[in-house]
């Protein structure tokens, strides 16, 4: 019995354990259920969405097997296009900045284009290759219908971008922000080392010295052509040129800014007189000079070296641009202007001024501006060389006319040299001067030959010898028109001592003639002769000491003669100095000689008189009315005689009735005594 009871009760708690253990594995399945129970309630939550996403592909497991490949093949494609599209977004920190790295930037800026190469070759195809899984799962019935809809909703949208923006969109805008710093540090550069031209380089008068130097160092232009060439090649040039011309054109603006060139823009109802012209002119001369022999020559380098590598057209396209707008056309609108303004024979002169500077300019107007891209400032200077040309060719021409038509004018009413003549003279001998004959010459030869006729030197000498003729039937002309006869010996005896003194030892004399400048100082001698013989050497006749040596009626009766006489003398000599008073001799060396001789025929005989028998009246209560002047008063008060007055000066203006000048008016010539140098 006892064996047995032990055995029962290793069998008992053997149960026991069992039980306990089980108990444990229950109490721990619990705790697992108790566990997996919100983790159930989850899935079931979740089942919806999962059954959506399974839905496409619930399909036969021998059609998903055959589906496999195809969507390998058309994924790998796509998987590389978003790996090189990641890569580009990649190079946006690196293409911040152009100024601190040119050439690291535009290294990445290479690699980003060649990335975007990749991406439109490749698009395509990754896309092409979706279309076609789609497609193959639309048709076999793979997928749900929704879900492949969808797919090729989003593939339509993606061959539509592609087609419209191209590489626009694909890489979110980076290249054009890229090219748009290019272009900002290309105008940096531009500006930053465009300085204008220091006035203290005016014009020398050695040309080779007048030619400026590149105005842009080596390394800037290198940068330049670097940035060039990434902007052309994303067809950014016309961008390029634009912000070059710009630039360029605001530079040399501001260089010839400083030489007040205000008067460009001048009106031609703004031309006062010839004196402003002449001024205008001057200044008009060397400013286009300097600008196109500094300025416009630095630009036409700087194109040359910037834009060399893109051909002819481009940098002489930039440099027509850049004259056009930095002031080349206002240059030669003055010109034009100054056609225009009326013609008064001294702009024949100022005509001249503007040729020379334009032929002066010739070789490098034609080596600057030459190109089909200047056209316009080509067809500008070739109409005011013809406007030039045509207009100094008709004032020359009509100038004979204009003296002619003078003749019927009144000479000056104070017997001077009229302004007509003092001007002729000086015109002719300019325009047979050195400065003035070679210009002339060239440019009658050229006005002939338009019109298929022969010019020849000579012509330009007998047209002025002409003048000077028609000026000496002028005079004989207004000679005649004095009512005072004493007056018209003073009006040529002024003039022929004008020719005469203004024309020898001229060219003009030279071609006249010795014996036609000795008529002239022969007649200046007999005009003065018979000047003096009819009105001052009259005078001492009232002096007369008739009566008074031999008298015998004492000495009251002296007295009385000789207070009638003196006050006879002195009516005269005060009718006389009145009129001559208000009469001008011009030239000094005349008037000095005409008062001298004057003196000697009045003072000595005064003098004289006054010694012999001015003590008869100087004692007497009247003797004032009759011992008037001293010797030293007379000779003081003929010493100032015929001086002449202050004018204004000018040229001789054409009159309205000639019908190529019918814009100019009658000058009033004969009010003028001085000379006028035109």
């Amino acid at each position: 019995m006892g064996s047995v009871g032990d055995d029962g009760i290793v069998n008992l708690m053997s149960a026991r354990k069992s039980l306990k253990v089980n108990l444990e594995k229950s109490r721990t399945l619990e705790l697992s259920i108790k566990k997996s129970g919100p983790r159930l309630e989850e899935i079931n939550q979740r089942l919806p969405s999962l059954e959506a996403a399974v839905r496409p592909i619930r399909a036969q497991r021998d059609a998903l097997d055959a589906v496999g490949g195809h969507i390998n093949r058309a994924v790998v494609p796509a998987a590389a296009v978003l790996k090189v599209f990641d890569a580009i977004h990649g190079l946006e920190k690196s293409l911040s900045d152009p100024q601190s790295d040119l050439q690291g930037y535009l290294s990445v800026l290479k690699n980003l284009q060649g990335a975007l190469r990749f991406l439109s070759e490749n698009c395509g195809m990754a896309i092409q290759w979706l279309d076609d899984i789609v497609e193959y799962l639309e048709d076999h019935n793979v997928a749900d219908g929704r879900y492949t809809s969808s797919l090729k909703k989003a593939l339509k949208y993606l061959r539509e971008l592609q087609g419209k923006e191209e590489k626009g969109r694909l890489d979110g805008g980076l290249l054009e922000a890229a090219l748009d710093r290019l272009e900002v540090e290309f105008r940096r550069l531009l500006t930053e080392n465009s300085i204008p031209l220091p006035m203290s380089s005016s014009p020398l008068k050695d040309e080779q010295a007048c030619i400026a130097p590149s105005p842009l160092p080596v390394s800037v232009i290198q940068k330049l052509q670097a940035i060039l060439g990434s902007l052309i090649a994303n067809n950014r040039l016309e961008k390029c040129k634009s912000i070059y011309v710009d630039v360029r054109s605001s530079n040399v603006r501001a260089s010839l800014r400083a030489l007040n060139l205000d008067y460009l823009e001048i009106s031609v109802s703004e031309f006062n007189d010839v004196q402003s012209i002449e001024g205008y002119i001057a200044k008009w001369s060397k400013h286009l000079e300097f600008a196109v022999k500094h300025l416009f020559e630095a630009e036409y380098k700087l194109c040359n070296d910037v834009f060399e590598r893109l051909g002819l057209d481009v940098w002489r396209g930039c440099f027509a641009n850049i004259a056009a707008q930095a002031g080349m056309l206002a240059f030669l609108q003055f010109g034009k202007t100054v056609t225009e303004s009326k013609k008064d024979p001294i702009k024949l002169l100022k005509l001249l001024d503007i040729f020379a500077s334009l032929n002066r300019l010739r070789l490098d107007f034609n080596r600057l501006f030459g190109g089909a891209a200047c056209a316009e400032i080509q067809n500008l200077t070739r109409d005011l060389i013809k406007r030039v040309i045509e207009g100094a060719s008709e004032i020359f021409w009509e100038l004979l006319v204009q003296v002619e038509l003078q003749r019927q004018a009144p000479p000056p009413p104070d017997g001077s040299v009229p302004r007509l003549v003092s001007f002729i003279t000086d015109y002719c001998n300019r325009l047979v001067g050195n400065d003035y004959k070679p210009i002339l010459n060239q440019v009658l030869a050229i006005e002939r030959s338009w019109k298929h006729e022969k010019f020849q030197e000579s012509l330009l000498h007998d047209e002025l010898l002409k003048l000077i003729q028609a000026i000496e039937l002028n005079l004989d002309s207004w000679s005649k028109a004095y009512n005072d006869t004493i007056l018209s010996y003073v009006f040529l005896m002024n003039n022929h001592w004008h020719l005469y003194k203004h024309l020898k030892g001229t060219k003009i004399g030279a071609l006249l003639g010795d014996q036609w400048l000795r008529e002239h100082q022969d007649n200046t001698e007999y005009y003065s002769t018979i000047f003096l013989k009819e009105s001052w050497a009259k005078l001492p006749s009232h002096l007369s000491r008739e009566g008074l040596i031999l008298f015998s009626g004492g000495r009251a009766t002296a007295r009385d003669l000789v207070k009638k006489r003196l006050k006879a003398f002195n009516e005269a000599f005060d009718n006389i100095y009145k009129k001559h008073s208000s009469w001008i001799i011009l030239e000094k060396d005349l008037r000095e000689k005409t008062c001298q001789l004057i003196i000697q025929a009045i003072v000595p005989v005064y003098r004289s008189y006054m010694q012999n028998y001015g003590p008869l009246v100087e004692q007497d209560s009247s003797a004032s009315k009759y011992a008037k002047f001293t010797a030293q008063s007379l000779e003081k008060m003929l010493s100032s005689l015929f001086l002449p007055k202050p004018v204004r000066h000018g040229s001789f203006k054409v009159r309205q009735n000639s019908s190529k000048f019918s814009n100019g008016v009658e000058d009033q010539y004969s009010a003028s005594p001085t000379p006028t140098v035109a």
